[in-house]
Parts: structure tokens; sequence; C-alpha cells
């Protein structure tokens, strides 16, 4: 029971002159994986053969991205996946066209012969299936809540994202066996795609992580789609193959962010670093925390005394020192400021360390001193009406 080949390529435009009877399968959309060959006759006219009988002689056609597979009651006698035109004859062996599948179909084959013994005459049921070997594209599938070790801030972060793959069918004869069988029509991904989605979503978490261990930070995720897709690849494609004949092809990510518990956490060790590194910020950031505090200590219905009081001890618990903050880190100095090393902003918006400005002409102003604790109030907390030090009131310039 064989196919024997009439002719190669895609000439199907005029398969109605050259064959009256015939069976054939349009081409199969995206969302059809397998189809079941329908008897045809030239013209468009219908047939009287049972679809369910595939005579002696009869002709089969097969159009560029199928493959087609001849069943008898449920087991597959022959196949081919190279486009043309076929002679079905029961006197011959199977002929086993691979096409580019090669010889992984050859061997998928003869693991299915070795299950069944195959009988020279007719059976009651044979069917002709055509298997679609195209690209399934545009499936969607997210993921969330999967926890990601960033390299960058050496914490764990969780992660959620969302995208589109695609798979296609790459061993027709194991997805035949093991996934759609002898469908009465034809077989839809729609019955496959919950499953598939959920074997995705289990195999990501292993694959951000080993994604994770190669150092790669959540932001540059992105960047590294061809990484992350061949690891993907590798720890989804073996089951695939094996129990379902198919392989994911590729994965495109639109969207991949932490959660919004994972964002303040990125946030807070953001803002930590920045002023780890530069006491200076800190110190003007602490300096305008404690001025915003006195300014609301000074609407205080209880009295401005008491709230400058409570403000003065938890300063002091805190011992936190502003004017040591401030000047621990200098800015560099170049050699003509080392003999004036204090630097003053004119209003005409120009940086001077000089006594005048070079801009306008403007004199540089008197420093703004606390005559309590000497405190010296830096260009962005002159307007200050606080004392960010020890909480003095100053006179108004």
């Amino acid at each position: 029971m064989g196919l024997i080949r009439a002719f190669t390529g895609a000439a199907f435009s005029q398969i109605g002159d050259m064959w009256q009877d015939y069976i054939y399968c349009d081409s199969m959309d995206n969302n059809t994986l397998v189809q079941k060959g329908h008897a045809r006759r030239s013209g468009g006219a219908g047939s009287d053969a049972n679809d369910n009988i595939i005579t002696q002689g009869s002709r089969i056609a097969v159009n560029p991205g199928q493959m087609l597979i001849i069943v008898e009651d449920g087991r597959i006698l022959d196949f081919t996946a190279e486009q043309g035109g076929y002679e079905y004859d029961l006197s011959t062996e199977p002929s086993v066209f691979c096409g580019e599948f090669g010889e992984s179909l050859k061997a998928s084959f003869e693991q299915m012969r070795a299950r069944f013994v195959f009988g020279g005459i007719a059976g009651k049921d044979q069917r002709a299936y055509f298997i679609n070997t195209k690209d399934i594209l545009n499936n969607r599938f997210g993921f969330g809540n999967i926890p990601y070790r960033d390299s960058e801030f050496n914490l764990t972060i969780t992660l959620k994202g969302y995208g589109t793959y695609v798979f296609r069918i790459s061993d027709p004869i194991t997805f035949f066996a093991n996934v759609s069988g002898n469908v009465t029509e034809k077989y839809d991904k729609t019955l496959l795609e919950s499953q598939i989605k959920s074997e995705l979503q289990e195999a990501m978490l292993p694959t951000l992580g080993d994604l994770a261990r190669s150092g790669v930070k959540y932001d540059e995720i992105p960047l590294n789609m061809k990484g992350l897709t061949d690891l993907l690849k590798e720890k989804i494609n073996g089951l695939w193959n094996e129990k379902r004949g198919i392989e994911l092809v590729s994965l495109a990510l639109s969207n991949i962010i932490p959660d919004s518990e994972s964002i303040d956490k990125i946030r807070n060790m953001q803002e930590s670093r920045v002023y780890s590194g530069n006491k200076a910020m800190l110190g003007a950031r602490v300096g305008a925390a404690q001025a915003n505090a006195m300014e609301s200590a000074s609407e205080n219905p209880g009295g401005a005394v008491n709230g400058f009081v409570g403000m003065n001890m938890a300063q002091a618990a805190g011992g936190v020192n502003v004017a040591e903050l401030m000047r621990s880190e200098p800015e560099p100095a170049t050699q003509q400021q080392s003999a004036n090393s204090d630097t003053w902003v004119c209003s005409c918006g120009m940086t001077n360390y000089m006594s005048f400005c070079p801009n306008c002409g403007k004199k540089k102003p008197e420093d703004k001193v606390c005559p309590k604790c000497g405190f010296v109030f830096p260009v962005e907390l002159r307007a200050m009406r606080f004392c960010p030090n020890c909480g003095n009131e100053m006179a108004q310039e």
C-alpha cells in the first residue's frame, strides 16, 4: 500500500484537466493543524465516492506546507512530505517521501509500523489526512509571579509579562498518533492551545532562573531575547517533540516588568545607592526634610515651641549633623578656586567663585550664617526660615 509519485511541484492550477477524480485539500489557515481530505471531481463538481475508502489508483494532490498521511482503521500506512501529485497503489510497499523532514520522520514511521501488522487488502475505513507543516503564528501567552534574582541590586524581584510565540508540527507522524488521531473533519489549534500555554508558563520559571544566574539584569531581558528563547527551547522542545511532535520556533515578549512591590524595592535601592555614594547629596536631602519639618512645626496647633522641642529631640536621637554631611565631600576645586573655594549662584544664573559676577557685575551676597550654631546655609537652603541644624528662626533678608 504505497504512494507512487505522479508529478512534483505545485502545478495544481490545471489539476482538474489532468485528473478527473482526486483527493485534495485547500491551503489550511493558521488555526487548522489537521484536515481530512475529500474526493473531488474536475470542474468543482461533487463526487459520490466514499471518502473513507481509498481505492486502487486513487489520485492525491499535496500542496506546499502540507504533509499527507494515509490511514487505515487508525493505522498509518504511508505518507509524503513532498508537494506534488501521487497515485495510490495497493500492491506496493510504503513509499515514505520524507521531504525536508529527513530521516527523523522515517524513524517515527518505522516505530509506528512496529506496533501494527499491516494487511494487503483495503480495510473498512481508509482516510487521507493533511497535516499543516507551516509555522503556526500569533499565539498569545502570559506569565506572572515568577521570582528573578537581579544581579544589579542582588535582590529577588517578581516579574510578569506577556507576548506571542510561534510553533510548528515538526513530526507529523507523532502528532497524528499522539494528539489528533482520526478526526472527523479537522483538528483545530484551540484544542491544544491551553495545554501548551500552561507548559510554556511552567517552563518560564527555570528559564528565567538560568538567565538570572548568567548575570542578566531584569531590565536587560528584552535585549537578550535570543538567549531567553534558546533556554526556553531547551526546556520545552524535548517534551513537545517526544510527546506531541511539535516544537517552539520563536518567542517575542511584548512586555516584561516587575510587579508593584518589586518596583518599590528597586526604587528604594536606587535611592539608597545615590545617598550612600554622595554624602553631600544626603546632607541636602536631610536638610531639606528638616526644614520642611520646621515649617510644619511652626504651624503646630499645640504651639511652635512644643513642635520644635519634639523635632530637636528627634534630631538629637538620630545623630544627624547636616553641616558635617554637607562639608564632608567638597566638590573638586580648580587651581583658581583653591584661593576662594566658596561658590555662589548669581541671580543671573551664573555659578561663580569670585567676589563679583563676571556676567552681570553683581557682588557676591554675604553668607547666611546661623547666629546660634554657626551653620552656613548652602545656596539651595538660603530661603529657609529656620536653621536646619538647630532649628533657630532666622531673620528675614
